[in-house]
Order: C-alpha cells, then sequence, then structure tokens
C-alpha cells in the first residue's frame, strides 16, 4: 500500500519554512507527518498531509518547487526495538532504506514509520509477507 507524500524544496533562509506551511494552513491543509532535513544552502521538507493534491497545487501556484512521491507507512508497537525489527525484516530481504521517519499516535500504543524503499512494490510484498501493518493514506491521515 503506497501512499503520497509531498516533497518540498525550500532555500535554507530564515521565514522560507513558515511561508510554506502557513500557505497549507491558510488552505485548511493538515499535516499528518513530516521531516525536515537541511544543507548549508537548501532544505527538504516531507510531508504526509490529508488532501495532496489541493496542497500541491497551492504550492506549486506559489512557484515552490514540490515533488509526489509513493512511500510506505507501517504500524508498529511502540517499544524499544520495533524500528530495528523491520529494519532486520528489510535487510535479510536485500531491500535497501533510502530515508525514513516517523511519528507516535495519539494514543501513544502504537508508532507510524513512514519509508522509502529503493524497490518499493518488493518491500511491501516483503512487509506484508512478513504479517507487518501496513497503512493506507486514510489510515495515516486520520489518526
Amino acid at each position: 500500500m503506497k501512499i503520497k507524500q509531498l516533497s518540498l524544496f525550500l532555500e535554507n533562509t530564515s521565514g522560507r519554512l513558515v511561508d510554506a506551511l502557513s500557505l497549507l494552513g491558510d488552505a485548511r491543509i493538515n499535516i499528518r507527518a513530516l521531516s525536515l532535513s537541511d544543507t548549508s544552502d537548501f532544505g527538504i521538507l516531507r510531508l504526509i498531509v490529508n488532501d495532496v493534491d489541493k496542497a500541491y497545487q497551492i504550492l506549486t501556484d506559489k512557484h515552490y518547487t514540490v515533488l509526489k512521491s509513493d512511500v510506505v507507512a507501517v504500524e508498529v508497537e511502540d517499544r524499544p526495538g520495533a524500528l530495528v525489527d523491520i529494519l532486520r525484516i528489510l535487510k535479510d530481504a536485500e531491500i535497501n532504506v533510502e530515508y525514513t521517519y516517523a511519528f507516535v499516535e495519539r494514543g501513544g500504543e502504537q508508532a507510524i514509520l513512514i519509508f522509502r524503499f529503493d524497490d518499493m512494490e518488493k518491500g511491501i510484498r516483503v512487509l506484508q509477507g512478513k504479517g507487518v501493518t501496513l497503512l493506507t493514506a486514510d489510515q495515516v491521515r486520520t489518526r
């Protein structure tokens, strides 16, 4: 089960992040998960939002560089070692993790891991074959 993620490229300057996120907030776009990484010149903001197409349009209309990509959301118990368990499954199947980020659900009992693999189809197949819970976009957006 793939879900859509937005990757927004931002100049690494004061106020650029708040400007972009204000556009989404003003449009009533709800951010369900995010990750921000940076270099000295630019940052990459990865977002899971409740309305991908609307967010994409708003940002591109304001001349932001935005990419849509597929990621996988995995639900695990919020406990030490849960991420390692998933990573071992992927390692054993020789699936490369390009990046990952995580957040904890409201109740605090489950965590959601967002993954991008070098081979998305194989990653999904392997995880499902091991009984790992994969989430749909709607499940990520409503938790």
